[in-house]
């Protein structure tokens, strides 16, 4: 097969795989609703596996941080207004018609954390299949890990 060809089939696939993306944006209900089904055939697998759970754990760490990065500003108000501390001129919100209002913007978009979710957990059960990913590891000192981690950075995040 020529070089050429192969590369038109994998952009053709490329745009049609983003074009079904694009079609998919405003059913946000059923898009989190089938991410929950497979993060539930996800946990199903583990569970009656028995195994995996190191996957499973790095699974819920990305989880985490995505799930953080959608709940943080992508202009975070409070060091903008320490920043125009230090400047001398300290703004908190806009007190006079000429000062703009701007409304929270996420750092991480839904669209994008939908889809980042759902490409971990499906990757995380395409893992789950292979022996080389089922590492022998006492899976309650991991649990214990992730809710320290959790706890931590939900603290500092002041959720």
């Amino acid at each position: 097969m020529d070089v050429n060809v192969i590369e038109r089939h994998f952009a053709d696939s490329q745009q049609m795989f983003q074009t079904y993306l694009d079609k998919s944006t405003p059913y946000t209900p059923y898009r989190w609703g089938g991410t929950a089904t497979l993060f539930i055939l996800f946990g199903l697998r583990i569970f009656f596996a028995q195994g995996w759970y190191i996957v499973a754990y790095s699974l819920g760490i990305y989880l985490l941080n995505l799930f953080l990065a959608f709940l943080s500003p992508k202009f975070d108000p409070a060091l903008e207004q320490d920043e125009g501390m230090e400047d001398g001129n300290a703004n908190g919100l806009p007190t006079k018609e000429d000062q703009e209002f701007r409304p929270f913007v996420r750092r991480l978009p839904e669209f994008k954390f939908w889809y980042s979710t759902t490409r971990a957990i499906t990757i995380g059960f395409f893992c789950s299949w292979f022996e080389i990913f089922n590492l022998p590891v006492f899976w309650p000192v991991l649990l214990v890990y992730w809710l320290i981690l959790f706890g931590l950075t939900s603290e500092f995040t002041h959720f």
